[in-house]
């Protein structure tokens, strides 16, 4: 039985509407996080001077200026046209990846790691990983195809040479309490499952949906459209809503 556990959300909306808080103060929480006054001064200028410029004057200037943001950026990083940074102190970015036009990198929150991208991967466009206090862990030689989402409450995990392609949703956390009648259910607690992690070498199809608290075990593939829902075996080939596995790699007509 997985292990169900209430965590209090980290609300972009929630923050919008505090009046509590001034206009700065949201900015900074949302965008810079809490690191003072002169960093604010250079994400300010290094966005607005080089997220644009196209062509290979862009992709020069972006690979020269954008370290200066970011935890940590490996040797031949490659950065598309504008991207979305936020809290891009707690980004690590390993050597030789590509971070495509449009892409969201989102790593919001007090106590999480962040985002954590290993080297040699793609993060096709517009693709959008997004921290809400969880982290996301991309290893070595992965692809994120364009347009997926990855939303983190806990913490997704992906080991080397995973494959996502277009649209992919993965979700850790965002089940919503609703128990309370006398609370609008976004401003309930939020049921973590655990997060999701992915095994090595598992290939996800076209809008795969993949939800919290799930294990993909390594070598599996997923089919397009299917959503998962609970574990799958290592090598497994699964299809369906819910997803379920009809048969190993490698033995054909042998079922899981």
């Amino acid at each position: 039985m997985k292990e169900v556990k209430v965590v209090e959300k980290a609300s972009t909306q929630k923050l919008l509407i505090n009046e509590k808080k001034t206009a700065k103060q949201k900015y900074f929480e949302l965008f810079i996080g809490n690191k003072g006054f002169l960093f604010f001064i250079k994400y300010e200028l290094i966005i607005l001077l080089f997220s644009w410029i196209p062509g290979a004057l862009g992709f020069l200037l972006r690979k020269l200026f954008y370290p200066f943001l970011f935890k940590k950026v490996g040797k031949g990083v490659v950065f598309g046209r504008n991207i979305t940074i936020r809290h891009p102190h707690k980004i690590s970015i390993g050597d030789n990846s590509f971070i495509d036009d449009n892409v969201v990198l989102d790593a919001k929150g007090e106590k999480n790691e962040g985002i954590v991208i290993g080297r040699n991967v793609y993060i096709g466009r517009n693709a959008i990983l997004s921290c809400k206090e969880g982290s996301i862990y991309i290893n070595d030689y992965c692809n994120i195809s364009s347009n997926c989402s990855l939303l983190s409450e806990t913490e997704i995990s992906l080991g080397k040479y995973c494959f996502l392609a277009g649209h992919c949703y993965l979700v850790a956390g965002g089940n919503h309490s609703f128990d309370d009648l006398s609370k609008p259910i976004m401003f309930q607690p939020s049921i973590s499952k655990g997060g999701i992690k992915i095994e090595e070498d598992v290939w996800l199809g076209a809008s795969v949906t993949v939800l919290d608290g799930v294990k993909i075990g390594k070598g599996s593939v997923v089919g397009a459209g299917a959503v998962v829902i609970n574990p799958l075996p290592e090598y497994s080939i699964s299809v369906g809503v819910p997803a379920k596995p009809i048969r190993k790699r490698g033995e054909q007509g042998v079922e899981v």
